[in-house]
């Protein structure tokens, strides 16, 4: 990526996914009014990706609590989601949207398109209820990633969004102390 995607607001896309037993449309105007999850992965029947989806459903019911929806992608269609889905013990219980990027727009609009395989790297954006990007995060194939981080960010995201002129320190938990950034705080922490 040449420029940064944090603050910048998601581009138009159009996909079909496979959820709760059926193939839906989903669009960015789908993610806007809400915080939203878009949660990208290299291909259906691998090896991290099980472990990874997985987790993310293992903690979808929190973030709903939260206020978050979660979507899924890869550059697989969404027939292949639901053979997927009906074929393993451990993505039978995702009960997110899983998007089907055949063409690849939604992962290239995100930046995480591998072009010589024409698949995605793992990247994970957290996007506001106005559509723009406030945490993304890109790992290499070979690196799984955590749901439960995930949900802590979300939420120091969502508690900055909430409370104007605050931030959360490294490891901030709810509930714990933020800071108030100001000229007397310069060199004291």
């Amino acid at each position: 990526m040449s420029q940064s995607i944090i603050n910048s607001t998601i581009k138009p896309f159009k996909a079909t996914a496979f959820h709760n037993g059926a193939f839906v449309d989903v669009t960015e105007q789908d993610l806007l009014g809400k915080w939203s999850v878009v949660f990208f992965y290299p291909a259906d029947f691998t090896f991290v990706c099980p472990t990874e989806l997985g987790d993310m459903a293992d903690h979808y019911e929190k973030l709903q609590g939260m206020g978050v929806e979660v979507y899924s992608v890869s550059t697989d269609t969404h027939f292949t989601h639901k053979a997927w889905h009906a074929s393993s013990d451990t993505i039978n219980k995702i009960t997110y949207p899983m998007i089907g990027d055949p063409t690849g727009t939604i992962t290239r609009n995100f930046g995480v398109m591998i072009e010589e395989d024409g698949l995605a790297l793992r990247g994970t954006f957290v996007i506001n209820p106005e559509g723009e990007v406030k945490v993304a995060e890109i790992h290499d194939l070979g690196i799984g990633r955590s749901a439960s981080e995930l949900v802590r960010k979300i939420q120091a995201a969502q508690y900055v969004a909430s409370h104007d002129g605050e931030v959360c320190p490294a490891k901030w938990q709810p509930g714990e102390e933020t800071l108030a950034p100001s000229i007397d705080l310069v060199g004291k922490i």
